[in-house]
């Protein structure tokens, strides 16, 4: 499985190496709008903070799933699961004290990360009575349930033309919470899936491989979701259904690419607590592996193949890469196919140290992001259409 994920990468990035297939990628790429990614992500907010277990969560996925159908993406279904939500915590605004980490001390972060310079906590904010919006307040009053429940996620399939056996899935998780409207976590993410969708599900695309785009929900607090779609799905692998058929229910997993959060780059905090109200010019989208993953080194591979492709397509902001992912839902997956993440700031030392205010918070609206934002999430989503499309083989049909 290993060998076989890796000759696939390789074989497949070489084929690459000709210019009319760039043309092809550059062109893909092309097709991507800084105007209609805003727009998606403008829709996603009128559901609030889509916090799961709750019928603004359900009306989202509806909505999702119609999209997809829209634009072209027909082939969508829906997973279900059981959910399990931890207990509801005391209704809490998350305070912002900054500390500053001592020069030689070494303090640890999420996914293995070492904490550098200014920090704050980046705890959740779960008290309604922060958002001072009264029609978002109460859009949001619909608290999370404590119980277990029925929960749904939709994904739909973009089938290759001679290997529908073999797929990547692009994920994001569409759920949020804070009671804000989740335009950043991560309205920005599904809004970048859903365009993927919509661009490679055009009549005139045609990829060798299959292409699996899924909304994942429960992302917040335990990865409900995917795990469940992990743990039911990964046995079902390049398995033919009906035999003879030609059609492949779950094609073999070549690589899991997650989106989550890809707006905020702003630099570290102040030592009074503000941040800069504009992107830095050195802002960059982060690559994550883990570097303690069953595929690390596979992981680490598609890591640096989605940088090249970023160097290459993408039209404003750079890639690096890091190897502290955590805490999103490629990590259900990590131990079971090489697996990344493309992020804002990295997972553990940036996200974790407080670097964006509105993370989890009533401030995270799409009022609070301006264009220079956008456009990182826009870099992203080059980032991952170049790469996925040099991956699967895909062309422009004449």
């Amino acid at each position: 499985m290993i060998d076989r994920g890796v000759r696939a990468l390789f074989a497949v990035s070489l084929m690459f190496s000709a210019i009319p297939a760039q043309a092809h990628v550059k062109a893909l790429v092309g097709r991507l709008d800084l105007e209609k990614y805003k727009a998606v992500i403008k829709s996603l907010t009128q559901f609030g903070d889509r916090q799961q277990g709750t019928d603004r969560n359900q009306a989202a996925v509806d909505w999702i799933e119609t999209q997809l159908r829209t634009v072209g993406c027909t082939n969508t279904e829906r997973f279900k699961y059981v959910s399990d939500p931890p207990p509801q915590p005391q209704p809490r605004s998350a305070a912002a004290p900054v500390s500053v980490i001592a020069s030689g001390e070494i303090r640890r972060g999420v996914g293995g990360s070492r904490m550098r310079g200014m920090t704050r906590p980046a705890t959740a904010n779960n008290n309604l009575d922060a958002q001072s919006d009264p029609a978002l307040r109460a859009l949001n009053a619909q608290l999370q349930p404590t119980t277990p429940g029925p929960r749904e996620q939709v994904y739909c399939t973009k089938v290759g033309a001679t290997h529908p056996d073999e797929m990547y899935i692009v994920g994001a998780h569409m759920d949020g919470q804070g009671f804000g409207e989740a335009a950043d976590d991560d309205g920005s993410g599904t809004a970048l899936v859903m365009e993927l969708a919509r661009i490679f599900s055009s009549p005139d695309v045609q990829t060798e491989r299959s292409i699996r785009f899924a909304l994942w929900n429960n992302e917040e607090g335990s990865h409900a979701g995917s795990r469940a779609y992990a743990a039911q799905r990964a046995a079902l692998q390049g398995k033919e259904d009906p035999a003879g058929s030609g059609r492949y229910p779950e094609p073999k997993w070549l690589g899991m690419v997650q989106h989550d959060m890809v707006l905020w780059d702003h630099g570290m905090p102040r030592a009074d607590g503000t941040v800069s109200p504009e992107q830095r010019p050195e802002a960059d989208v982060n690559i994550e592996f883990q570097s303690n993953a069953k595929f690390a080194d596979q992981a680490m591979k598609l890591a640096f193949f989605f940088r090249d492709a970023n160097e290459k397509y993408a039209t404003d902001y750079p890639t690096a890469v890091g190897h502290h992912m955590s805490n999103t839902d490629s990590s259900e997956f990590m131990n079971l196919v090489p697996a990344i993440s493309l992020r804002e700031n990295e997972r553990g030392m940036q996200i974790g140290a407080g670097w964006n205010p509105h993370y989890h918070q009533a401030t995270d609206r799409y009022s609070a992001y301006s264009d220079k934002d956008f456009r990182l999430g826009l870099n992203a989503a080059q980032t991952t259409l170049a790469a996925i499309g040099q991956l699967t083989g895909a062309i422009l049909k004449k």
